[in-house]
């Protein structure tokens, strides 16, 4: 596929606690995810992207790294890792994988060391107590309440963006960095094509601690579920330092043949684009940037047309990556389903994804159409949930158990999984859409094979035709071929005159004679 093989590419994310339990334990594994690989390769995906699998306490289920050169034995072991790399080379599948630099497990040892005031001293964030014992700022935990948490063993407070079991690392401790791009350089040497990073715009914090002003208030949402959105986070992250330290990964991996970086930009929508922008212009820092502005409720043109159109025009040379789903937010299926018919929603979907500029991103069982799992209380696991529950049920709802058959936990499992498998999921297994050839799953091939075949839809350039709601429509263009793409995100028919062209692609209740498009309810069609 060549050096920028990730351009234009299509990325699988794989939740491995919940892709395949291959020893009977209730969690999936590496070993499984190996043995279902095929069903990866078929869907004409490009590249995996593991969710993280080190070793860990899982607090955080494995976003809480205790050692970052080992895998947990509840997914495998180091070897199980190279069969899987080894396999998914041989199926043409690139492997990516999950780095969370910014903070570490506090059982890692060198938190332990840090505590003590060893060596690793100041491998950590650490500060002094106001005089009257209270933190040092106001800055607030992504996951609620103070980001400070007091240490009586070192006598002071430790920074924590997330959990109070994920301590920050200190990015700003040159000997910090030096470790990082070693962890790196290790997963390099055994084969992995890339790094999806965790929280990259988390990595340094301002060096004076001064506390974040206060965000102005949405009246949509005042007062938000957590304290964290209450504030702009001026100090705590998006710091300048950032670029430094990942121009040096940057030259790491360019040491390397056909490796890339995707960061995950975790940011307000008005940051968010400029951020992607900046960490993503020129070829000094990341290859990619993932973006979280289509992973929320909005399903209007004018949102799609805002973030793609506001990209390109901040970084005409920067790479975005797309993703209407994933490990961290409801199911897209769930949260557009007053859009239309489900399964005339899912396809609408993955047709409009796959025509978008930039890489794109798919989470496990989307190509199902599969949908948000409502839980119950006792059923939780995600430290949000447990939290904030009910007016955040945290994440677990998205990582239920992938669904491969109509058996009693789906294929996944002989045993109780440990998140549940319930009926509105069991009936969208792979083995029955199989047999279906109007299937969502079918429709995601057919989608994907035609994006692949089309140089317009990998690498053409974007120009937005105006049209009225809710139709969505762009030309993807390239030096020798043009296409007209169209959407009609309503559940109503719409009529569009004056258009020319001729259908290609998997068309979906759409048609188009004598100079009119006719685009049924969340119709799709594409004009050469």
């Amino acid at each position: 596929m060549g050096r920028d093989w990730w351009r234009g590419a299509v990325i699988y994310q794989i939740y491995p606690r919940s892709f395949q339990d291959s020893n009977g334990d209730g969690i999936g594994d590496l070993k499984g995810i190996t043995e279902r690989l095929p069903h990866v390769a078929a869907l004409g995906v490009d590249s995996i992207w593991l969710s993280p699998i080190f070793r860990s306490p899982m607090d955080d289920m494995g976003y809480d790294v205790s050692d970052y050169r080992d895998i947990d034995p509840v997914f495998g072991t180091l070897a199980d890792f190279d069969a899987l790399v080894a396999r998914a080379h041989d199926l043409g599948l690139k492997v990516i994988i999950d780095q969370v630099l910014s903070h570490s497990s506090d059982r890692h040892p060198w938190f332990a060391d840090s505590k003590r005031r060893g060596p690793k001293a100041d491998w950590y964030v650490w500060a002094d107590p106001k005089p009257d014992g209270s933190p040092p700022n106001n800055w607030q935990s992504v996951f609620g309440g103070s980001s400070w948490e007091w240490s009586p063993e070192r006598g002071q407070y430790y920074l924590h963006n997330f959990l109070i079991s994920q301590p920050d690392l200190n990015l700003r401790n040159p000997e910090v960095q030096d470790e990082m791009l070693e962890v790196l350089r290790f997963w390099l040497d055994r084969g992995v094509d890339g790094f999806r990073l965790d929280t990259v715009n988390y990595y340094i914090h301002d060096g004076a601690l001064r506390d974040n002003p206060p965000m102005p208030p949405d009246p949509t949402r005042w007062p938000p579920v957590s304290t964290y959105d209450m504030q702009d986070h001026a100090h705590d992250k998006n710091r300048p330092e950032n670029l430094d330290f990942l121009a040096r990964m940057r030259k790491l991996l360019d040491q390397y043949e056909n490796r890339c970086m995707v960061g995950e930009i975790g940011e307000v929508p008005h940051r968010a684009l400029p951020l992607m922008a900046e960490y993503t212009s020129g070829t000094a820092h990341l290859h990619m940037a993932y973006s979280f502005d289509m992973l929320g409720p909005k399903f209007a043109p004018a949102h799609f047309r805002r973030v793609l159109d506001g990209f390109f025009r901040a970084a005409p040379d920067g790479w975005p990556s797309w993703s209407f789903s994933n490990h961290d937010v409801n199911r897209h299926v769930t949260r557009w389903a007053g859009y239309g018919d489900q399964d005339a929603v899912a396809k609408l979907a993955i047709s409009m994804l796959a025509s978008f500029e930039g890489t794109i991103g798919l989470y496990q069982g989307e190509e199902l159409g599969q949908t948000e799992t409502d839980l119950a209380y006792e059923e939780l696991t995600d430290p949000p949930g447990l939290r904030f529950w009910p007016e955040n049920k945290g994440r677990d709802g998205c990582r239920t158990p992938m669904v491969w058959d109509g058996t009693a936990q789906g294929g996944f499992s002989t045993v109780k999984p440990w998140l549940p498998v319930k009926a509105p999921r069991l009936a969208r297994n792979v083995a029955a859409q199989e047999a279906d050839l109007a299937s969502v799953l079918h429709h995601y091939r057919a989608v994907l094979a035609f994006r692949r075949a089309s140089a317009a839809l990998r690498t053409g350039r974007t120009r937005f035709l105006d049209l009225p709601d809710p139709v969505l429509g762009f030309r993807r263009e390239t030096d020798t071929e043009s296409l007209t793409c169209l959407f009609n995100l309503g559940p109503d028919p719409v009529t569009l005159s004056g258009i020319i062209g001729t259908p290609t692609g998997p068309v979906v209740a759409a048609k188009i004679q004598d100079g009119t498009v006719q685009l049924g309810p969340n119709g799709v069609i594409w004009l050469r």
